[in-house]
């Protein structure tokens, strides 16, 4: 589209907002229908609808954990003097002038911003931005330098940039498509707009919830647990990726990618709300910190320390966790097979979907035995001794339900412990 064609036609916007009639496409299966579509036996509802879902709302392969309340609730004393939450109204246009000056932390290698998102859907905000249809707001933490590193709103934020500066984002220029109202901009590009249109579109007004500095981050987290916009709730680790910067995100990234890791899983976790990266960190977690240290019940606190902690190895630290991690991997692999970190039952077929407290608690427990101890367990029929250990009803619920409390850590932690080494000691017998 010209940039003449442009202006002929943007006096034409209220006309297009009339003529709606052509409506977007809506998949009119259910979860459970379009869930069909993945290949091998089908789980039951129960078992469905019991497993975390994907960013684009379908089951994935890992079990979603049971609270018992409390779920938000802060464990540690703060004073609430040093909350400071400053809610800002800016523009468009100083959004991406803080991009452009590195003001802003999009978290690069943050899977679930830039994934989730179609051309279409971007193209649909853009789109209410032209029609001042209100945009929900923003919510950012304020880093030591003053810069927001962005915690939700991340793909609105990307969209906006892709259309206005797309090297901001380092990603393709959006052009509107898919449109509802204003179907005569299809194909345009933010250069292709009128003048005055892209003058509405840099003075349109967004509201930012910032979180200043000085605010504890046990409170920070606590806040942006609550977020729920667009029915849309970040995951408890997509808020620790945004909230804590450095090399543990890469180290993460790097660990849930790696063919050990995968391997090991079935190929089935799927990355794009980051439950991969946190069971590596809850692994490396209860490595650093032995399960008989953590005593204060704050499971989100503990995992935030650790990834401070991953921040400040130095290369002879992460080698030995990589090391560690890769071997309790293909352990777990040789001597469970298609049911490593699943719950299992005796005779059972069907692989149950990955449960993350199972896989933290097998995976740490086989990364303290030596190899030759593996090779014992891959002789033996650790499997069916599993399948007694899940008839433990407290066995089972340390790893269903509340999995953070901390007795009921110590409780599946020294079970499989036991378990290991009593079949090391006595075998089958």
């Amino acid at each position: 589209m010209t940039r003449h064609n442009t202006r002929a036609r943007a006096t034409d916007d209220m006309a297009a907002l009339e003529d709606s009639s052509q409506r977007r496409t809506r998949d009119q299966r259910s979860v459970y229908e379009r869930y069909q579509e993945v290949p091998g036996e089908l789980p039951t509802l129960d078992e469905l609808f019991g497993r975390e879902t994907a960013s684009d709302g379908q089951p994935t392969d890992v079990e979603r954990e049971a609270t018992e309340g409390g779920v938000d609730e802060i464990t540690s004393p703060f004073d609430p003097e040093h909350i400071d939450i400053e809610t800002r109204t800016t523009t468009v246009d100083l959004l991406i002038s803080r991009l452009r000056n590195e003001m802003i932390d999009l978290a690069p290698d943050f899977q679930r911003r830039a994934g989730i998102w179609t051309d279409e859907k971007q193209s649909r905000l853009i789109e209410s931005l032209l029609l001042r249809i209100p945009i929900p707001s923003f919510y950012a933490a304020e880093q030591k330098d003053g810069s927001w590193a962005i915690v939700d709103g991340i793909q609105r934020l990307t969209s906006i940039a892709r259309f206005f500066d797309a090297e901001t984002v380092n990603a393709a220029p959006l052009t509107l498509k898919g449109l509802e109202y204003l179907r005569n901009f299809a194909g345009a590009g933010f250069h292709n707009l009128s003048g005055k249109l892209q003058i509405r579109l840099r003075e349109t007004e967004v509201v930012v919830h910032v979180i200043r500095r000085g605010t504890p981050e046990p409170v920070m987290f606590n806040v942006f647990a609550r977020i729920n916009t667009g029915g849309e709730p970040l995951t408890r680790q997509e808020i620790r990726h945004a909230l804590i910067p450095g090399r543990s995100r890469t180290f993460l990234a790097e660990l849930a990618a790696s063919e050990e890791f995968r391997s090991a899983t079935g190929y089935s976790v799927v990355g794009d709300r980051m439950a991969d990266r946190e069971m590596v960190l809850r692994f490396l977690a209860f490595r650093l910190t032995p399960p008989d240290g953590y005593q204060n019940g704050d499971f989100d606190g503990f995992l935030g320390q650790a990834m401070h902690r991953i921040n400040r190895f130095v290369p002879a630290e992460e080698a030995q966790l990589r090391n560690e991690f890769s071997h309790a991997m293909d352990a777990a692999q040789a001597i469970f097979g298609v049911h490593a970190f699943r719950k299992y039952r005796a005779g059972q077929q069907r692989k149950s979907p990955i449960n993350k407290a199972l896989f933290e608690t097998i995976a740490v427990n086989l990364a303290g035995l030596a190899p030759p101890q593996h090779d014992v367990l891959r002789r033996l029929s650790v499997l069916d001794a599993f399948a007694d250990l899940m008839e433990d009803t407290e066995f089972e619920r340390s790893i269903s339900v509340a999995t953070g409390d901390p007795r009921k850590v110590r409780k599946r932690f020294e079970a499989v412990q036991e378990l290991f080494e009593d079949l090391l000691e006595h075998g089958d017998a």
